[in-house]
């Protein structure tokens, strides 16, 4: 039985939140962690987004300035410390350069050697714990912590614990690609776009994270048709809604399908997912390595839930070793409330459906077939001839994505 921190990767508006609604019910047992990643993403010093790249006091405002994926990946080693099974849902761009750009391991996760008999500056293996601080030795950051024993996958060395294969780096004066590990800011001063980063990159992997700390946990994919989430998250950037999100302009390259592509394929073929497709038997994932006990692939369509939300929840829950019971489909008491906007408090304007909502139910009649013609117009009616343009251009830039992902579906 899996008792590694699940990881659902997604895009943007994919119903992700009324997704992790469900899990939230179940705070006895699971610790949910809601889209962490965005604040090293957006708002950090190692940030890969220029969304707020013009805009510092944003950046200040948000409390994550400072946020950094070592940061990040510190918060997830404290939330298992509490004994609960971690459950993240995360948009799987935030681990990714934008725009297809070659990634390298970002610079907080680089090996620094820490503890006892060492010297000052020097490459080196690191010591168990986050960043290789061991037992509760100082972080890189300058602050000390008790070891958290692992991250509830009865491993010793934490969330990431060893770092990547080999990388080893010198760190002089604090300074990282001229950029302030504290500050982000560079060393004149300036404010300016970390990436790309003065940092190695490992061998086909597509993100900022090394191998050695994404096999510590259970990835599982959450995707919808384009049709849907793109014209969703372009309503977000646009009035009334911008002046809630604090985004105001769509971003095509923030419709995150060719990231979580480029990411499936890559754990496929790394052995970290696969080759088994969770309800399909039929079916296995080409060019895989991986044994038969490696985690088996589980992707979920939100339109699936949507139409048949019990039995698609169950299908998850057993890929992903969670018991199932029917008591995970509603939250409808003021606890469940009161959780649900304080967990979703830094996205504000993003979930307010999802926060508003009392349970997970089937909708009463499956969604209409529609022709490309008849979303065209519908778009052009909404949001006028210029943004219809847009959203169209969009969509089809990433069926193809969704299309090749959506194979993978469970079938219930």
């Amino acid at each position: 039985m899996s008792t590694k921190p699940i990881f659902v990767a997604t895009h943007p508006r994919a119903c992700s939140t009324a997704f992790e609604r469900v899990f939230m019910t179940q705070r006895a047992t699971i610790q949910c962690v809601h889209e962490p990643f965005g604040d090293a993403f957006y708002y950090g010093p190692e940030r890969l987004s220029d969304r707020f790249e013009d805009d510092e006091q944003a950046r200040v405002d948000s409390g994550f300035s400072k946020s950094t994926y070592l940061t990040v990946l510190e918060r997830l080693e404290r939330e298992a410390s509490e004994g609960k099974r971690v459950f993240i849902k995360d948009i799987d761009h935030y681990l990714l350069p934008p725009a297809g750009k070659p990634a390298s391991v970002a610079p907080s996760l680089r090996r620094i050697k820490r503890g006892v008999g060492t010297t000052n500056g020097d490459d080196h293996a690191p010591a168990n714990g986050v960043n290789g601080a061991a037992n509760g030795t100082t972080h890189a950051n300058g602050y000390a912590t008790a070891p958290t024993n692992g991250v509830a996958n009865g491993t010793s060395n934490g969330i990431n614990g060893t770092a990547s294969n080999g990388v080893t780096h010198r760190v002089t004066n604090g300074i990282t690609n001229g950029i302030h590990e504290a500050s982000g800011h560079g060393t004149n001063g300036v404010s300016h776009c970390p990436y790309p980063y003065d940092t190695p990159a490992e061998a086909g992997n597509p993100t900022v994270m090394p191998r050695e700390i994404q096999e510590r946990f259970h990835f599982a994919f959450l995707i919808r048709d384009p049709h849907f989430s793109v014209p969703s998250y372009y309503r977000c950037t646009i009035p009334p809604l911008d002046e809630v999100t604090g985004f105001h302009n769509y971003d095509p390259r923030e419709a995150g399908y060719d990231e979580l592509r480029r990411h499936f394929d890559y754990l496929v073929r790394e052995g970290l997912v696969g080759p088994r497709v969770a309800t399909r038997p039929d079916v296995k994932a080409e060019n895989c390595g991986a044994k038969e006990t490696i985690h088996e692939i589980c992707v979920i369509d939100a339109d699936d839930m949507l139409d048949a939300p019990a039995a698609t929840i169950e299908a998850f829950c057993k890929s992903v070793d969670v018991p199932y019971d029917a008591s995970l489909l509603t939250w409808d008491t003021q606890e469940d409330y009161d959780f649900a906007c304080h967990c979703f408090e830094k996205w504000r304007g993003f979930h307010n459906d999802a926060i508003e909502s009392k349970a997970l139910v089937a909708r009463a009649h499956k969604r209409a077939h529609k022709t490309e013609e008849e979303f065209d117009a519908e778009w052009t009616k909404k949001y006028g001839p210029e943004a219809a343009a847009l959203i169209r251009k969009a969509v089809d830039e990433n069926m193809e994505d969704y299309l090749y992902l959506k194979q993978f579906a469970v079938k219930v």
